[in-house]
């Protein structure tokens, strides 16, 4: 499970940006939503951020999808890109390198991992573990750069690896490529660090944007995996689809000479592929139809539909629930952006419902602008899984927990909070002062600078406490 995640200088964010999933003590709907990975540590299953368009939102989940493409990305050359991008919008920030960190939980072990890397080389990258019951971290690999060269220095007293075998590994180990992508290329053991590697090659889980084509992912699993199919029809059944029944075949479709050439001459197509075009002189496809119950005057009649007859909602529906699936068994962290794209306002809920009943060590991380989802907060989800992203006049994207803000124990939605703003205007009037007012009264609050400095950035987020106190 994933404790926190760290980022600067990466895309919308050029400050140092934290992501916590560590539960706050309060003990509020604790039995589903909240684990206790080991002693004292206790994470949230879901995190759920909010933002208004461009605020930088998605590039948090675009963080965590870099790095797992990153670890095992394989280049050819030293003169191939990394593919990180720096905040750009500064003229120091994109000759300077981005720096991630990571702290996770895997098979009961805490580790820390760390990454600091330009466009052309990673500069650092180091893994530590930490001893049961121990505050302090155990190294287990650094790597740094040196004469443009990578330079990599295992602890030996957690993996002991002889000079012959390290010496492959550097020599593997490209300047522009992860420390993980060259240990998979080397026949040894590394069994702290491989606990950990096994844990980001499989736990976590292919971002899923607002227009990914989910229905396809969703197909090829209910063709091979009678519980997903049982789990979808289940699903469907209780949200209120007007579905009975689902079968997905694979099946081949036959083409023409000219076809097969072209197939065969496209290096992006996976060899395996190409090979069966060749071979058989067809293309290998799914075909997913849904049963439908109809009443009329014969009776009770059922029809089955193809897929391009049901609704871009259902399909994705679908898709993103076979995800979640995946999820929970494999204990994994699913990233999904914009999770109410295609999806009727009640789905939305029932998603994330269905997914906190479940007891397990699976983690959702979920961008939104559906803002009714603030109403169920202590009824459906905890406060201190919620966040918001503003981004600022220098186009920096800063991130701010719902937690933050002392007094907030009654949640309005944004449509209220927007019908506060248009009554309620914010100016500044000193440092550490704000002034509000109505075209009947005006009022002075004195603030803190922490206070002063996230009223600035949340001006949008306006909530009664009661019908006299206006708080943020």
């Amino acid at each position: 499970m994933i404790q926190e995640l760290k980022i600067k200088n990466f895309l919308s964010f050029k400050e140092e940006t934290v992501l916590s999933f560590e539960a706050t003590k309060d003990t509020m709907l604790e039995d589903y939503q909240v684990v206790e990975v080991v002693e004292g540590v206790r994470l949230l299953r879901m995190a759920l951020i909010y933002g208004a368009n461009a605020s930088g939102k998605s590039n948090i989940l675009q963080a965590l999808t870099f790095l797992r493409t990153f670890w095992f990305a394989d280049p050819q050359s030293m003169k191939e890109p990394t593919g990180v991008i720096p905040f750009l919008l500064d003229r120091q920030t994109p000759d300077e390198p981005s720096h991630f960190e990571l702290r996770f939980f895997a098979e009961g072990i805490r580790y820390w991992y760390v990454l600091s890397l330009d466009s052309k080389a990673v500069h650092t990258e180091k893994l530590y573990y930490y001893k049961p019951k121990s505050a302090q971290p155990t190294m287990l690999f650094s790597r740094t750069l040196e004469n443009g060269q990578s330079v990599i220095k295992i602890n030996p007293a957690a993996n002991k690896v002889g000079a012959a075998g390290l010496e492959e590994l550097t020599l593997k180990c490209l300047p522009n490529m992860s420390f993980f992508a060259a240990r998979n290329k080397v026949n040894m053991s590394l069994a702290w660090i491989d606990v950990a590697m096994n844990w980001m090659e499989a736990k976590i889980l292919p971002y899923i944007g607002p227009h990914a084509d989910m229905f396809e992912y969703a197909g090829r699993r209910i063709a091979n995996n009678t519980l997903l199919r049982d789990y979808l029809l289940d699903f469907v059944h209780h949200a209120d689809f007007n579905i009975s029944d689902i079968r997905s075949n694979k099946t081949e479709e036959a083409l023409p000479p000219q076809a097969v050439r072209m197939f065969l001459e496209d290096s992006s197509l996976p060899e395996l592929l190409r090979e069966h075009i060749k071979e058989t002189g067809s293309l290998p496809s799914l075909r997913t139809e849904f049963q439908h119950r109809v009443k009329n005057i014969r009776g009770e009649e059922s029809y089955y539909l193809p897929q391009s007859l049901q609704s871009e909602g259902t399909k994705r529906t679908l898709g993103i629930e076979a995800a979640v699936y995946e999820a929970e068994k494999e204990n994994a962290v699913l990233s999904i952006d914009e999770l109410e794209a295609s999806l009727h306002p009640d789905l939305v809920e029932y998603v994330i419902e269905q997914f906190l009943k479940s007891k397990n060590e699976s983690q959702l991380l979920v961008t939104t602008h559906y803002d009714p989802l603030l109403n169920t907060i202590n009824d459906l989800i905890r406060k201190d899984c919620v966040w918001f992203t503003e981004k600022d006049e220098t186009g920096n994207t800063s991130l701010y927990s719902l937690t933050d803000f002392n007094g907030l124990n009654k949640i309005s939605s944004f449509q209220r909070s927007s019908a506060v703003i248009s009554q309620w205007r914010i100016r500044r009037t000193s440092k550490n002062q704000l002034r509000y007012g109505t075209k009947s009264q005006d009022q002075t609050a004195e603030c803190t600078d922490t206070y002063n400095n996230r009223c600035r950035n949340y001006r949008a987020m306006v909530f009664y406490s009661s019908s006299k106190n206006l708080r943020i």
